[in-house]
């Protein structure tokens, strides 16, 4: 057991790292209410015409708080929105759609017996494993020859078939205990009725964490609009991003706080389930 000093310093350390990791967020977001000549006396010693040994003003605190920024994102650059919904186009579906394959196949794998299971989810473990950027030109390659490329649908489809959720969602079923399908069976349920009366309700909290980690995934994806959209108008805000005017850096720290809310809205309402989800989804039956 820790001591209480040790504790107090683990938890200081813990306080720490913390902090550091929540600094980048809390500086965007304050910074998003400053003036631009605010931005620029804070910032300038990190420009072109920076000269050895300056160093940014990191301000949390604005002098004045301004919503300019915020008018110039929303009501002056209809881009910002169109990018706003395309990504919300793209990721939306592919929560729902990876939910409800990830959650059928999850069943399968976990409460079905039938021969090769055990080695096709190896081969599952495998294509997991794989690195992202691996997967990317086979997935290229298919929506090509379907004639899907430069559609939303050449995202969508491979988002919605991917491993990882069949994995979680199969690491957390496994351990309902098989007592409650057996008395199911025995009330004459049959395998749609256990799956959607008894599975599902049980396994919540897997689904609500698989849920609030594929939206913070493809919410944040990058490389694949980049390489199936080539329509730019059709490119998530994700990548958006990356093409703000340098010079305007008060509208770059309004569009990133806009784009990190839904992911914050997330977290803050779903702590609890993402946390239980997780944890049960380790124990071992």
């Amino acid at each position: 057991m820790l001591s209480a000093a040790k504790k107090s310093l683990l938890t200081a350390a813990l306080v720490c790292i913390a902090l550091l990791m929540l600094t980048p967020f809390a500086v965007t977001i304050t910074n998003s209410f400053m003036s631009e000549n605010e931005i620029a006396v804070n910032y300038d010693a990190i420009g072109n015409e920076a000269k050895a040994g300056d160093y940014a003003n990191l301000k949390w605190i604005p002098d004045f708080v301004t919503l300019v920024q915020f008018k110039h994102i929303l009501l002056d650059k209809p881009q910002f929105l169109e990018m706003f919904w395309n990504s919300v186009i793209l990721t939306i579906p592919i929560v729902a759609g990876q939910t409800i394959v990830a959650a059928l196949a999850a069943y399968a794998f976990a409460k079905l017996r039938f021969r090769g299971r055990d080695a096709l989810f190896f081969l599952y473990i495998i294509t997991m494993l794989l690195p992202f950027q691996v997967t990317l030109v086979p997935n290229f390659i298919a929506m090509d020859v379907l004639g899907l490329l430069d559609t939303y649908s050449a995202i969508i489809l491979p988002g919605i078939f991917s491993v990882f959720g069949v994995f979680l969602l199969r690491q957390f079923m496994s351990n309902i205990p098989w007592a409650y399908i057996e008395a199911a069976k025995v009330d004459g349920a049959g395998h749609g009725t256990i799956f959607t009366r008894v599975i599902v309700p049980m396994s919540m909290p897997g689904i609500a964490a698989l849920q609030i980690l594929v939206f913070v995934d493809n919410w944040n994806m990058v490389e694949q609009p980049l390489l199936f959209l080539q329509d730019t108008l059709k490119q998530p805000l994700s990548v958006y991003l990356s093409r703000i005017n340098e010079g305007d850096r008060g509208v770059a720290f309004a569009a990133a706080s806009l784009y990190m809310a839904p992911i914050l809205f997330l977290y803050l309402h779903g702590e609890n389930e993402l946390i239980e989800g997780i944890q049960l989804t380790g124990i071992k039956g």
